[in-house]
Protein backbone atom coordinates (compact mmCIF):
# COMPACT_ATOMS: atom_id res chain seq x y z
CA UNK A 1 0.00 0.00 0.00
CA UNK A 2 1.76 3.11 -0.73
CA UNK A 3 0.74 6.25 0.72
CA UNK A 4 3.17 8.50 -1.43
CA UNK A 5 1.96 11.71 -2.89
CA UNK A 6 2.74 12.36 -6.71
CA UNK A 7 5.08 15.20 -7.96
CA UNK A 8 1.92 17.26 -8.84
CA UNK A 9 0.75 16.79 -5.76
CA UNK A 10 3.96 17.56 -4.16
CA UNK A 11 4.65 20.64 -5.73
CA UNK A 12 1.00 22.07 -4.98
CA UNK A 13 1.50 21.12 -1.15
CA UNK A 14 4.57 23.51 -1.32
CA UNK A 15 2.77 26.41 -3.03
CA UNK A 16 -0.31 25.84 -0.61
CA UNK A 17 1.69 26.12 2.36
CA UNK A 18 3.48 28.93 0.79
CA UNK A 19 0.31 30.85 0.10
CA UNK A 20 -1.65 29.95 3.44
CA UNK A 21 1.91 31.46 5.13
CA UNK A 22 1.71 34.59 2.72
CA UNK A 23 -2.46 35.15 2.08
CA UNK A 24 -4.35 33.13 4.53
CA UNK A 25 -3.03 33.63 8.12
CA UNK A 26 -2.26 37.08 7.91
CA UNK A 27 -6.04 37.54 6.96
CA UNK A 28 -7.62 35.42 9.43
CA UNK A 29 -8.27 38.82 11.59
CA UNK A 30 -9.69 41.16 8.60
CA UNK A 31 -12.10 38.06 7.48
CA UNK A 32 -13.87 38.37 10.75
CA UNK A 33 -13.12 42.03 11.10
CA UNK A 34 -15.29 42.22 7.60
CA UNK A 35 -18.24 39.81 8.50
CA UNK A 36 -18.56 41.24 11.87
CA UNK A 37 -18.87 44.92 10.49
CA UNK A 38 -21.27 43.75 7.69
CA UNK A 39 -23.19 42.15 10.87
CA UNK A 40 -23.19 45.97 12.21
CA UNK A 41 -24.07 46.97 9.30
CA UNK A 42 -27.37 44.72 9.21
CA UNK A 43 -26.12 42.30 6.73
CA UNK A 44 -23.90 39.80 7.71
CA UNK A 45 -24.37 37.51 4.52
CA UNK A 46 -22.50 39.60 2.45
CA UNK A 47 -19.30 37.97 0.93
CA UNK A 48 -15.88 39.33 2.16
CA UNK A 49 -14.05 41.01 0.71
CA UNK A 50 -10.96 39.32 1.34
CA UNK A 51 -11.95 36.31 -0.05
CA UNK A 52 -12.59 37.64 -2.86
CA UNK A 53 -9.51 39.47 -3.29
CA UNK A 54 -7.53 36.20 -2.44
CA UNK A 55 -9.34 34.18 -5.63
CA UNK A 56 -7.35 35.60 -8.14
CA UNK A 57 -4.20 35.41 -6.37
CA UNK A 58 -5.44 31.50 -6.08
CA UNK A 59 -6.10 31.04 -9.55
CA UNK A 60 -2.62 32.89 -10.51
CA UNK A 61 -0.63 30.20 -8.33
CA UNK A 62 -2.82 27.27 -9.92
CA UNK A 63 -4.09 26.33 -6.88
CA UNK A 64 -7.49 25.92 -8.02
CA UNK A 65 -10.25 23.69 -8.60
CA UNK A 66 -7.82 20.64 -7.35
CA UNK A 67 -10.61 17.96 -6.26
CA UNK A 68 -12.06 16.82 -9.33
CA UNK A 69 -10.16 13.54 -10.40
CA UNK A 70 -11.09 12.50 -14.22
CA UNK A 71 -12.95 15.02 -15.14
CA UNK A 72 -12.15 16.65 -19.07
CA UNK A 73 -13.38 20.08 -17.58
CA UNK A 74 -11.07 20.11 -14.84
CA UNK A 75 -7.77 18.41 -15.99
CA UNK A 76 -5.55 19.66 -12.93
CA UNK A 77 -7.87 17.58 -10.45
CA UNK A 78 -6.28 15.22 -8.22
CA UNK A 79 -6.75 11.94 -7.19
CA UNK A 80 -8.31 11.61 -3.71
CA UNK A 81 -5.16 10.78 -2.07
CA UNK A 82 -2.95 13.70 -3.50
CA UNK A 83 -6.13 16.21 -3.20
CA UNK A 84 -6.10 14.75 0.87
CA UNK A 85 -3.30 16.26 1.68
CA UNK A 86 -3.88 19.36 0.28
CA UNK A 87 -7.35 19.24 2.22
CA UNK A 88 -5.53 18.55 5.33
CA UNK A 89 -3.41 22.18 4.50
CA UNK A 90 -6.78 24.10 4.12
CA UNK A 91 -8.82 22.92 6.80
CA UNK A 92 -5.92 24.37 9.57
CA UNK A 93 -8.49 28.15 8.24
CA UNK A 94 -11.87 27.48 7.86
CA UNK A 95 -12.40 30.06 4.88
CA UNK A 96 -8.87 28.56 3.30
CA UNK A 97 -10.83 26.14 0.74
CA UNK A 98 -13.32 28.85 -0.72
CA UNK A 99 -10.24 31.01 -1.61
CA UNK A 100 -9.26 27.76 -3.96
CA UNK A 101 -12.94 26.89 -5.31
CA UNK A 102 -12.65 23.33 -2.95
CA UNK A 103 -15.25 24.29 -0.21
CA UNK A 104 -17.96 22.80 0.33
CA UNK A 105 -20.99 22.51 -0.35
CA UNK A 106 -19.87 23.33 -3.77
CA UNK A 107 -17.26 20.15 -4.44
CA UNK A 108 -19.73 17.83 -4.01
CA UNK A 109 -22.60 19.59 -5.55
CA UNK A 110 -19.88 19.57 -8.37
CA UNK A 111 -18.77 16.40 -8.35
CA UNK A 112 -22.73 15.40 -8.69
CA UNK A 113 -22.95 17.30 -11.27
CA UNK A 114 -20.20 16.07 -13.26
CA UNK A 115 -20.82 12.87 -12.69
CA UNK A 116 -24.74 12.01 -12.49
CA UNK A 117 -26.25 15.76 -14.73
CA UNK A 118 -26.69 15.92 -18.16
CA UNK A 119 -24.64 18.00 -20.61
CA UNK A 120 -27.41 20.96 -20.73
CA UNK A 121 -27.23 20.69 -16.67
CA UNK A 122 -23.50 20.74 -16.45
CA UNK A 123 -23.07 23.85 -19.00
CA UNK A 124 -25.45 25.85 -16.53
CA UNK A 125 -24.48 24.98 -13.34
CA UNK A 126 -21.17 22.92 -13.27
CA UNK A 127 -19.30 25.28 -15.38
CA UNK A 128 -19.79 28.90 -13.60
CA UNK A 129 -19.23 26.79 -9.93
CA UNK A 130 -15.83 25.67 -11.48
CA UNK A 131 -15.15 29.24 -12.68
CA UNK A 132 -16.06 30.16 -9.13
CA UNK A 133 -18.85 32.92 -10.58
CA UNK A 134 -21.63 31.32 -8.45
CA UNK A 135 -22.32 29.08 -5.03
CA UNK A 136 -24.65 26.12 -4.52
CA UNK A 137 -26.59 24.70 -1.56
CA UNK A 138 -27.13 20.62 -0.48
CA UNK A 139 -30.56 20.67 0.28
CA UNK A 140 -31.21 16.98 2.14
CA UNK A 141 -31.74 16.49 5.88
CA UNK A 142 -35.06 17.58 7.34
CA UNK A 143 -36.47 18.87 10.16
CA UNK A 144 -39.22 16.57 10.96
CA UNK A 145 -37.66 13.14 10.29
CA UNK A 146 -34.43 11.62 11.51
CA UNK A 147 -32.39 12.08 8.56
CA UNK A 148 -29.46 10.06 9.34
CA UNK A 149 -31.50 7.59 7.59
CA UNK A 150 -31.75 9.07 4.39
CA UNK A 151 -34.66 6.40 3.47
CA UNK A 152 -36.88 8.87 6.36
CA UNK A 153 -36.82 11.98 3.92
CA UNK A 154 -40.30 12.93 3.20
CA UNK A 155 -40.15 15.84 0.76
CA UNK A 156 -42.13 15.51 -2.47
CA UNK A 157 -40.73 15.47 -5.78
CA UNK A 158 -43.95 14.99 -8.21
CA UNK A 159 -44.51 14.47 -11.35
CA UNK A 160 -46.63 16.98 -13.07
CA UNK A 161 -46.72 16.74 -17.46
CA UNK A 162 -43.21 18.09 -18.29
CA UNK A 163 -42.42 19.80 -14.54
CA UNK A 164 -41.74 18.33 -10.93
CA UNK A 165 -43.41 19.74 -8.27
CA UNK A 166 -41.59 19.77 -5.12
CA UNK A 167 -42.33 20.26 -1.80
CA UNK A 168 -40.93 20.04 1.54
CA UNK A 169 -38.73 21.47 4.53
CA UNK A 170 -35.46 21.06 4.91
CA UNK A 171 -32.52 22.17 7.53
CA UNK A 172 -29.38 22.72 7.66
CA UNK A 173 -29.05 23.27 4.10
CA UNK A 174 -25.50 24.10 3.78
CA UNK A 175 -24.60 27.23 1.50
CA UNK A 176 -28.40 28.67 1.41
CA UNK A 177 -27.54 31.71 3.08
CA UNK A 178 -24.54 32.81 1.09
CA UNK A 179 -26.68 35.29 -1.83
CA UNK A 180 -24.40 33.91 -4.48
CA UNK A 181 -26.24 30.69 -4.25
CA UNK A 182 -27.89 30.45 -7.43
CA UNK A 183 -28.56 26.42 -7.40
CA UNK A 184 -29.90 23.45 -4.93
CA UNK A 185 -29.04 20.06 -5.58
CA UNK A 186 -32.71 18.70 -3.48
CA UNK A 187 -33.71 15.27 -2.36
CA UNK A 188 -36.94 13.56 -2.11
CA UNK A 189 -39.29 11.54 -2.81
CA UNK A 190 -40.63 10.78 -6.25
CA UNK A 191 -42.33 7.03 -5.70
CA UNK A 192 -43.19 6.65 -1.95
CA UNK A 193 -44.38 3.09 -2.68
CA UNK A 194 -41.10 2.06 -4.66
CA UNK A 195 -38.14 -0.17 -2.60
CA UNK A 196 -37.06 1.53 0.24
CA UNK A 197 -33.99 2.78 -1.14
CA UNK A 198 -35.41 3.22 -4.61
CA UNK A 199 -38.18 5.65 -3.24
CA UNK A 200 -35.59 9.34 -3.75
CA UNK A 201 -34.42 11.05 -6.32
CA UNK A 202 -32.36 14.10 -6.63
CA UNK A 203 -33.16 17.31 -8.86
CA UNK A 204 -31.54 20.33 -9.75
CA UNK A 205 -33.63 23.56 -8.64
CA UNK A 206 -32.14 26.86 -9.66
CA UNK A 207 -32.39 29.19 -6.24
CA UNK A 208 -34.70 31.49 -7.76
CA UNK A 209 -37.48 29.39 -8.79
CA UNK A 210 -40.96 30.47 -7.22
CA UNK A 211 -41.96 28.59 -3.90
CA UNK A 212 -38.64 29.18 -2.54
CA UNK A 213 -37.89 30.30 1.19
CA UNK A 214 -35.08 31.17 3.19
CA UNK A 215 -36.97 30.94 6.69
CA UNK A 216 -33.35 31.45 9.00
CA UNK A 217 -30.04 30.78 9.15
CA UNK A 218 -29.16 28.22 11.83
CA UNK A 219 -26.54 28.28 14.54
CA UNK A 220 -23.82 26.58 16.37
CA UNK A 221 -22.61 26.73 19.99
CA UNK A 222 -23.95 31.08 18.42
CA UNK A 223 -22.12 30.70 15.72
CA UNK A 224 -24.34 31.04 12.46
CA UNK A 225 -21.49 30.79 10.43
CA UNK A 226 -21.80 34.03 7.90
CA UNK A 227 -21.79 34.92 4.79
CA UNK A 228 -21.65 31.10 4.26
CA UNK A 229 -24.57 29.76 6.64
CA UNK A 230 -26.78 26.61 7.14
CA UNK A 231 -30.24 27.50 6.38
CA UNK A 232 -33.69 26.26 7.07
CA UNK A 233 -35.33 26.30 3.74
CA UNK A 234 -39.02 26.21 2.42
CA UNK A 235 -39.88 24.71 -0.65
CA UNK A 236 -43.46 25.12 -2.07
CA UNK A 237 -44.90 24.07 -4.98
CA UNK A 238 -41.28 24.75 -6.53
CA UNK A 239 -42.03 23.87 -10.65
CA UNK A 240 -38.97 22.97 -12.17
CA UNK A 241 -38.26 20.90 -15.74
CA UNK A 242 -38.26 17.17 -15.80
CA UNK A 243 -34.70 16.97 -17.51
CA UNK A 244 -33.70 18.66 -13.98
CA UNK A 245 -33.62 15.02 -12.51
CA UNK A 246 -30.36 13.85 -11.87
CA UNK A 247 -29.75 10.00 -13.56
CA UNK A 248 -33.26 9.39 -13.31
CA UNK A 249 -36.39 8.52 -10.69
CA UNK A 250 -35.67 6.58 -7.58
CA UNK A 251 -32.02 6.90 -8.12
CA UNK A 252 -30.99 9.86 -5.07
CA UNK A 253 -29.85 7.01 -2.23
CA UNK A 254 -27.59 5.60 -4.61
CA UNK A 255 -26.13 9.52 -6.05
CA UNK A 256 -25.96 10.11 -2.27
CA UNK A 257 -23.95 7.44 -1.48
CA UNK A 258 -21.75 8.50 -4.52
CA UNK A 259 -21.78 12.33 -3.28
CA UNK A 260 -20.89 11.68 0.37
CA UNK A 261 -17.66 9.30 -0.17
CA UNK A 262 -14.92 11.47 -1.68
CA UNK A 263 -16.81 14.18 0.58
CA UNK A 264 -15.84 11.90 4.06
CA UNK A 265 -12.39 12.29 2.46
CA UNK A 266 -12.40 15.92 2.33
CA UNK A 267 -13.94 16.41 5.93
CA UNK A 268 -11.80 14.35 7.85
CA UNK A 269 -8.50 15.93 6.22
CA UNK A 270 -9.93 18.87 7.05
CA UNK A 271 -10.73 17.93 10.73
CA UNK A 272 -6.83 16.68 10.80
CA UNK A 273 -5.96 19.86 9.87
CA UNK A 274 -7.79 21.81 12.28
CA UNK A 275 -6.22 19.42 14.55
CA UNK A 276 -2.49 20.08 13.70
CA UNK A 277 -3.41 23.93 13.94
CA UNK A 278 -5.25 23.39 17.54
CA UNK A 279 -1.80 21.33 18.67
CA UNK A 280 0.44 24.22 17.39
CA UNK A 281 -1.47 26.90 19.06
CA UNK A 282 -1.37 24.52 22.17
CA UNK A 283 2.16 24.43 23.02
CA UNK A 284 2.93 27.75 21.95
CA UNK A 285 0.72 29.02 24.85
CA UNK A 286 1.91 26.44 26.96
CA UNK A 287 5.36 27.42 26.48
CA UNK A 288 4.61 31.01 26.93
CA UNK A 289 2.68 31.17 29.96
CA UNK A 290 3.89 30.65 33.66
CA UNK A 291 1.65 29.01 36.20
CA UNK A 292 3.08 28.28 39.81
CA UNK A 293 6.71 29.31 39.21
CA UNK A 294 7.60 27.57 35.86
CA UNK A 295 6.05 27.24 32.63
CA UNK A 296 2.57 25.23 32.18
CA UNK A 297 4.38 23.22 29.69
CA UNK A 298 6.52 21.79 32.52
CA UNK A 299 3.55 20.08 34.05
CA UNK A 300 3.20 16.70 33.41
CA UNK A 301 -0.62 16.38 32.44
CA UNK A 302 0.26 18.77 29.72
CA UNK A 303 2.65 16.03 28.85
CA UNK A 304 0.01 13.60 28.51
CA UNK A 305 -2.06 15.63 26.23
CA UNK A 306 0.52 16.74 24.07
CA UNK A 307 2.10 13.37 23.61
CA UNK A 308 -1.57 12.12 23.15
CA UNK A 309 -2.91 14.91 20.40
CA UNK A 310 0.44 13.80 18.54
CA UNK A 311 -0.95 10.36 18.83
CA UNK A 312 -4.35 10.35 17.65
CA UNK A 313 -3.69 12.77 14.35
CA UNK A 314 -1.22 10.31 13.35
CA UNK A 315 -3.33 7.46 13.42
CA UNK A 316 -6.60 9.74 12.22
CA UNK A 317 -4.36 10.66 9.15
CA UNK A 318 -2.89 7.46 8.09
CA UNK A 319 -6.27 5.74 8.05
CA UNK A 320 -7.90 8.64 5.97
CA UNK A 321 -5.27 7.91 3.75
CA UNK A 322 -5.61 4.21 3.56
CA UNK A 323 -9.03 5.20 2.33
CA UNK A 324 -8.43 7.84 0.20
CA UNK A 325 -6.05 5.34 -1.52
CA UNK A 326 -8.70 2.65 -1.74
CA UNK A 327 -11.08 4.96 -3.17
CA UNK A 328 -8.53 5.51 -5.72
CA UNK A 329 -7.54 1.92 -6.47
CA UNK A 330 -10.68 -0.34 -5.65
CA UNK A 331 -13.45 2.30 -5.55
CA UNK A 332 -15.87 3.40 -2.99
CA UNK A 333 -18.01 0.18 -2.21
CA UNK A 334 -14.64 -1.77 -1.17
CA UNK A 335 -13.39 1.17 0.86
CA UNK A 336 -16.89 1.48 2.76
CA UNK A 337 -15.68 0.24 6.17
CA UNK A 338 -12.98 2.44 5.78
CA UNK A 339 -15.05 5.66 4.68
CA UNK A 340 -17.22 4.91 7.36
CA UNK A 341 -14.14 4.65 10.14
CA UNK A 342 -12.90 7.81 8.80
CA UNK A 343 -16.02 9.66 9.62
CA UNK A 344 -15.99 8.69 13.39
CA UNK A 345 -12.12 9.02 14.15
CA UNK A 346 -11.48 12.06 12.61
CA UNK A 347 -13.93 14.31 14.23
CA UNK A 348 -13.44 13.13 17.75
CA UNK A 349 -9.68 13.73 17.36
CA UNK A 350 -10.52 17.47 16.17
CA UNK A 351 -12.72 18.20 19.06
CA UNK A 352 -10.37 15.84 21.61
CA UNK A 353 -7.46 18.22 20.83
CA UNK A 354 -9.25 21.36 20.15
CA UNK A 355 -10.45 21.23 23.87
CA UNK A 356 -7.37 20.55 25.21
CA UNK A 357 -5.99 23.64 23.19
CA UNK A 358 -8.82 25.92 24.36
CA UNK A 359 -8.01 24.79 28.50
CA UNK A 360 -4.60 25.35 27.48
CA UNK A 361 -5.36 29.00 26.95
CA UNK A 362 -7.75 29.58 29.59
CA UNK A 363 -10.27 32.12 29.40
CA UNK A 364 -8.81 32.99 26.22
CA UNK A 365 -9.61 29.56 24.52
CA UNK A 366 -13.33 30.37 24.93
CA UNK A 367 -13.57 33.94 23.80
CA UNK A 368 -12.69 35.09 19.99
CA UNK A 369 -9.08 36.22 20.18
CA UNK A 370 -8.00 32.83 19.25
CA UNK A 371 -9.58 31.05 16.68
CA UNK A 372 -10.15 27.94 19.12
CA UNK A 373 -13.87 28.08 19.83
CA UNK A 374 -15.34 28.41 15.92
CA UNK A 375 -13.24 25.40 15.17
CA UNK A 376 -14.64 23.70 17.98
CA UNK A 377 -18.21 24.51 16.99
CA UNK A 378 -17.32 23.62 13.46
CA UNK A 379 -15.47 20.44 14.25
CA UNK A 380 -18.39 19.62 16.69
CA UNK A 381 -21.12 19.03 13.92
CA UNK A 382 -18.95 17.09 12.12
CA UNK A 383 -20.03 14.45 13.99
CA UNK A 384 -23.63 14.76 12.85
CA UNK A 385 -23.13 16.14 9.19
CA UNK A 386 -22.91 13.16 6.46
CA UNK A 387 -24.09 10.65 8.92
CA UNK A 388 -23.79 10.66 12.90
CA UNK A 389 -21.37 8.74 14.26
CA UNK A 390 -23.56 6.21 15.93
CA UNK A 391 -24.90 5.46 12.25
CA UNK A 392 -21.21 5.10 11.23
CA UNK A 393 -20.43 2.78 13.74
CA UNK A 394 -23.32 1.03 13.21
CA UNK A 395 -22.26 -0.09 9.75
CA UNK A 396 -18.52 -0.58 10.50
CA UNK A 397 -19.97 -3.43 13.28
CA UNK A 398 -21.91 -4.83 10.19
CA UNK A 399 -19.62 -5.25 8.01
CA UNK A 400 -17.34 -6.97 10.80
CA UNK A 401 -20.03 -8.97 11.59
CA UNK A 402 -20.51 -10.34 8.14
CA UNK A 403 -16.77 -10.85 7.62
CA UNK A 404 -17.10 -13.33 10.54
CA UNK A 405 -20.57 -14.75 9.97
CA UNK A 406 -19.12 -17.76 7.74
CA UNK A 407 -16.05 -18.66 9.70
CA UNK A 408 -16.43 -21.97 11.18
CA UNK A 409 -16.65 -21.58 15.24
CA UNK A 410 -13.65 -23.97 16.48
CA UNK A 411 -14.37 -26.81 18.70
CA UNK A 412 -12.79 -24.91 21.90
CA UNK A 413 -14.94 -21.94 21.26
CA UNK A 414 -18.09 -23.95 20.49
CA UNK A 415 -18.86 -25.07 24.20
CA UNK A 416 -17.82 -22.79 26.88
CA UNK A 417 -15.83 -24.20 29.45
CA UNK A 418 -16.94 -23.24 32.92
CA UNK A 419 -15.75 -24.20 36.57
CA UNK A 420 -16.43 -27.76 37.74
CA UNK A 421 -16.64 -29.31 33.96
Amino acid sequence: MDFDFSPTCKDMQQRLLDFMDRHIYPNEHRFHEEVEANRRAGNAWVPTKIVEELKPKARAAGLWNLFLPKSPRVPEGLSNLDYASLCEIMGRVHFAPEVFNCSAPDTGNMETLERYGSEPIKRAWLDPLLRGEIRSAFAMTEPAVASSDATNIQSRIERDGDHYVINGRKWWTSGAGDPRCKVYIFMGKTNPDAPRHQQQSMIVVPADTPGITVIRPLSVFGYDDAPHGHCEVLFENVRVPVDNILLGEGRGFEIAQGRLGPGRIHHCMRSIGAAERALEFMCKRLSSRVAFGKPISQQSVWHERIAESRIMIEQARLLTLKAAYMMDTVGNKIAKAEIAMIKVVAPNVSTRIIDWAIQAHGGGGVCDDFPLAYMYAHQRTLRLADGPDEVHRNAVAKLELGRHAAIPTSSHEAMPVTRGS
